[in-house]
């Protein structure tokens, strides 16, 4: 698949398809990986919306946005 990811207007890129094995298992495309830095071993977390399908984070940049929300809400006065 190297070489043939599209790149969207918006910085969102198409990167390929990908099959559920037998056991429920993906392969994360290589220009995915590597365009996210993902390595062996990193935690993902995984997303999931009925109507609108699955989505995977790395589970750091999650991390990094939650203690973000609860910084500024810990900031932000009472009632």
């Amino acid at each position: 698949m190297a070489g043939k990811m599209i790149e969207g207007p918006d910085g969102r890129y198409i990167v390929g398809t990908v099959k559920i094995g037998e056991k429920g298992q993906i392969v994360i495309p290589k220009d995915a990986r590597d365009l996210l830095g993902l390595a062996p071993g990193d935690t993902l977390l995984v997303l999931v919306d009925p109507k609108q399908g699955i989505a995977l984070v790395d589970n750091e940049r999650f991390q990094q946005f939650a203690r973000g929300v609860l910084a500024v809400q810990e900031e932000t006065p009472g009632d």
